[in-house]
């Protein structure tokens, strides 16, 4: 039997939603004979980097998710200084980028998806139809907090509920419209460059997606939920602050209105970044 077919159909077939909220409890555990094994393996089988870290001793965190979404040192990821470069949202590896042709994202070969479905909102798809994109998965050993590509003013946030499928480059070979089928967390911008969105696409045993403005957003109830920023208080965040968190490990795609966008020469498919380095520049809209 074919490995990929096996995977892909397994998660067709697990309660993804019981299975995520299981491990989710787990990794909230402050008892320390749950806790500390569990960081101990995960530590050392991903071979992570505490180094970059503010607290280095395993020791140091109360539960698996505080150390899954463990804080940086100052000075651990230098952001792009000029104010027209765009600034990578977090760690992992660039698995899509490029143009939105005709309101269509690409994913994989022979598949791709449409804008209106990941945002789950047609006024504000119509923004990044012929706009650009770039998906950045992150995997468990990254860092794991979401930081802002450009200044920006939150405009717009969507809880869209959904599935929970993978997100590794072999469910996104084989699941059609994966990103905008599984449950995520949508945050519109504007930034001097044009209209930005962040979208932090769920997976299996994501536990939870938070906000710096509004705390945990996922999961909730089964509808989509739709928040306006433009008539309450004014959320303004700078190029490189945190806006958000995953609680266990999944992917961020980050649109682009600005259809001048020029990317990095240097950047390419399966290439690892950092949060904070350039990955293209802007022209004024």
């Amino acid at each position: 039997m074919d490995r990929d077919w096996f995977f892909i159909t397994l998660q067709y077939m697990l309660p993804q939603h019981g299975l995520s909220r299981l491990v989710g409890y787990l990794a909230n555990c402050r008892w320390p004979m749950c806790k500390t094994p569990l960081i101990r393996w995960f530590a050392r089988h991903y071979q992570v980097n505490l180094e970059e870290a503010v607290h280095s001793g395993l020791d140091d965190y109360a539960s698996f998710n505080d150390f899954f979404t463990r804080a940086l040192r100052p000075g651990a990821r230098p952001i792009a200084a000029a104010p027209d470069h765009v600034a990578c949202p977090a760690d992992g590896v660039i698995s899509q980028f490029g143009r939105v042709e005709e309101g269509r994202i690409f994913q994989a070969k022979g598949l791709t998806y449409d804008v209106r479905e990941l945002v789950a909102h047609e006024a504000l798809a119509k923004w990044f139809r012929h706009g650009q994109f770039a998906t950045v998965y992150l995997s468990p050993k990254d860092y794991h907090r979401v930081h802002m590509p450009l200044d920006g003013q939150l405009t717009d946030m969507l809880y869209v509920p959904g599935r929970l499928f993978s997100v590794n480059q072999v469910t996104a070979k084989h699941v059609p419209r994966l990103f905008a089928r599984n449950e995520r967390v949508i945050a519109v911008f504007d930034t001097p460059y044009g209209k930005m969105a962040l979208v932090l696409v769920g997976a299996m045993i994501v536990a939870s997606i938070e906000t710096v403005w509004a705390g945990q957003v996922a999961p909730q109830a089964g509808r989509i939920q739709h928040t306006c920023y433009l008539n309450s208080d004014v959320v303004m965040l700078r190029k490189g602050e945190e806006m958000g968190r995953f609680k266990l490990g999944s992917t961020v795609v980050m649109l682009l209105a600005n259809s001048e966008l020029q990317w990095q020469p240097h950047l390419a498919l399966d290439v690892h970044v950092r949060m904070g380095q350039t990955l293209a520049t802007c022209s004024c809209c």
